[in-house]
C-alpha cells in the first residue's frame, strides 16, 4: 500500500467509494489540523511496513470540512478519522488516532475479518456435503 502524502481537493463521490472493489482506506482531514500532521508519520510508517503478503489497500486522503458530502455521507465529526472498507462496506475505523498501534489495528481487521469469511465458506462446505 503506497502512503498519500497530500489531502485530495477533489474528493470521490460516495457512489464511487461505495463502487469499489477491494479493500479500501479512507483519511478525512485537513491541511491545518495539528492532529492530522501529527499522526502523518506513523501513518506512513504503518503503511509502508504492510506485509507484501496483505491484500492491497487503496489509501484516498480527503481533505474534509464543512459542506464536503463524502465526510458527512460517513458521519465524520472528528479529524482524521480513518475508515476501512472493503467493497465498499465499512469494516472498521478509527477516530484521532495516537500512534501507529491504533492505525495498524484497523488495518489487521480485514485480515480477522477474511480469516473469518474463509471459515465460514469451509464450515458452509462441510455441512453440504
Amino acid at each position: 500500500m503506497t502512503y498519500t502524502r497530500n489531502y485530495a481537493d477533489q474528493e470521490p463521490t460516495r457512489a464511487v467509494v461505495d463502487e469499489a472493489r477491494g479493500l479500501t482506506l479512507l483519511e478525512f482531514g485537513a491541511h491545518g489540523c495539528g492532529h492530522c500532521v501529527a499522526i502523518q508519520p506513523a501513518l506512513a510508517k504503518v503503511l509502508a511496513a504492510r506485509d507484501e503478503h496483505a491484500p492491497p489497500v487503496l489509501h484516498h486522503k480527503i481533505h474534509d470540512g464543512a459542506g464536503r458530502p463524502l465526510g458527512r455521507s460517513f458521519g465524520i465529526k472528528l479529524w482524521p478519522t480513518f475508515v476501512l472498507l472493503r467493497d465498499g462496506a465499512e469494516l472498521g475505523r478509527v477516530v484521532r488516532p495516537h500512534n501507529a498501534r491504533e492505525i495498524d489495528a484497523l488495518l489487521d481487521i480485514s485480515a480477522a475479518n477474511r480469516s473469518e469469511d474463509a471459515s465460514s465458506r469451509e464450515a458452509s462446505r462441510a455441512e453440504s456435503q
